[in-house]
C-alpha cells in the first residue's frame, strides 16, 4: 500500500507543478516516478529458483 500513496503524491505534486506553468518540472518528477519503478523490479536473476528434482525410482 505504500507504493500506491507514494506514485499518487508524486502525481499529485507533478499536477501541482503543471498548474503554475512549471511543465518541465512536472515531466521532471514523472520520469523520475518511471525510473524508481523499473529499479524496483526483480530481475529474473535475482527471484529464487525452486530446486529441481529427479523422478523417484522405479521398482
Amino acid at each position: 500500500m505504500k507504493g500506491l500513496s507514494e506514485r499518487f503524491e508524486r502525481i499529485m505534486m507533478a499536477i501541482t507543478f503543471a498548474e503554475a506553468g512549471e511543465h518541465e518540472t512536472s515531466r521532471e518528477i514523472l520520469r523520475e516516478e518511471k525510473r524508481i519503478s523499473a529499479n524496483d523490479r526483480l530481475r529474473p536473476s535475482d527471484r529464487p529458483r525452486k530446486g529441481m528434482r529427479a523422478a523417484p525410482p522405479r521398482n
